[in-house]
C-alpha cells in the first residue's frame, strides 16, 4: 500500500501527473470584459442554459394541439409536474395558479443550469457559483413575504414572530428564534443547499475523471486497472448527478411553495 502511494506521489510530481480538482475552478479567468462587467466561462454556461430552457418552452407551447406530438407532450409533462405536484398540491388551485409562473421558472431554471454540470465541454453547473442560488433564494424570500403581507397585512409579521398558544413569558425565547428561523435561516439554507450540492458534484466528477486520465496515461505499471474502476465510478456518479440535478430543482421549488403556503395559511 505504501509502495502504491509512493508511485502515485512520484508520478503526480511530474508535469503530466495527477492534478486534483480545486475550488479555484469556480473562479475561472474572464473570457471577455465589457467595461466593469466580467464574463467568465460559467456565465456563458448560464446564458446557454437560460436560452435553451426559454427556446424549449416557447417552441413547446407556441402552437398547442389537442392531440399533442412527442415534443409538446414532453413539455406539457414537465409543466404539469410543477403545476400538479408542487403548486396545486401545496397551495391549492387558486393560490397555486397565482404563484405558478414563479415556481415554474424556478424549477426549470435550476434544473437546466444544474444539468450543465454533466454536459461534455461544459462540465460545470450554472448554479455552482453563489450568484444564482442567492438570487433565487432572495426571490423566494421576497415572494414569501409578499404572499404573507398580501394575505394578512396586519397580522402576518405578528403571527410569524408571536405564534398563538405560547405562554407570554416564553416569547422572550420563542420570538428571537422564530425571527432567525423564518426570516434569516430560510434564504441562507436555500442558497447553501443548492450551491454546495453543485460544488461537491463538480469536484467529485472532476476527481473521478482526472484520476482515470492519470491512471491510464501517466501512472504506468498496473495502475490502468485502477483507471477502469475510477472510470466506472465516474459514469455511475454522472448518473447520480443527473438525479441530484432534478432533486435539487424539485427541493428548492417545493420549499418555496411550502414557505408561500405557510404565509397564506388561515392563521395569518
Amino acid at each position: 500500500m505504501n509502495n502504491a502511494a509512493s508511485l502515485i506521489a512520484a508520478a503526480a510530481a511530474e508535469g503530466d501527473g495527477f492534478h486534483a480538482p480545486s475550488i479555484w475552478e469556480f473562479f475561472p479567468a474572464p473570457v471577455f470584459q465589457i467595461g466593469e462587467l466580467v464574463i467568465t466561462r460559467i456565465h456563458l454556461i448560464q446564458f446557454f442554459a437560460t436560452a435553451v430552457v426559454v427556446v424549449l418552452l416557447v417552441l413547446g407551447t407556441r402552437k398547442m394541439r389537442v392531440v399533442p406530438g412527442r415534443f409538446q407532450s414532453v413539455v406539457e409533462m414537465g409543466l404539469d409536474f410543477v403545476r400538479v405536484n408542487i403548486a396545486h398540491d401545496l397551495l391549492g388551485k387558486k393560490d397555486g395558479n397565482r404563484f405558478l409562473p414563479i415556481l415554474t421558472t424556478m424549477f426549470f431554471m435550476i434544473l437546466f443550469m444544474n444539468l450543465t454540470g454533466v454536459i461534455p465541454f461544459m462540465n460545470i453547473a450554472g448554479t455552482s457559483i453563489i450568484a444564482v442560488p442567492l438570487l433565487l433564494a432572495v426571490i423566494s424570500y421576497v415572494t414569501f413575504i409578499y404572499a404573507g403581507l398580501k394575505k394578512s397585512p396586519k397580522n402576518f409579521i405578528k403571527n410569524s414572530l408571536f405564534p398563538a398558544g405560547v405562554p407570554a413569558a416564553l416569547y422572550l425565547i420563542v420570538t428571537p428564534l422564530e425571527f432567525i428561523s423564518t426570516f434569516i435561516i430560510r434564504p441562507v439554507t436555500l442558497t447553501l443547499r443548492l450551491l454546495m450540492n453543485m460544488i461537491v458534484g463538480h469536484l467529485m466528477l472532476v476527481l473521478f475523471f482526472a484520476a482515470t486520465h492519470f491512471f491510464f496515461f501517466s501512472a504506468g505499471s498496473w495502475f490502468p486497472i485502477l483507471g477502469v474502476g475510477s472510470l466506472a465510478a465516474g459514469f455511475a456518479y454522472t448518473l447520480f448527478e443527473i438525479l441530484v440535478a432534478f432533486l435539487q430543482a424539485y427541493v428548492f421549488t417545493i420549499l418555496t411553495a411550502v414557505y408561500i403556503q405557510l404565509a397564506v395559511a388561515e392563521e395569518h
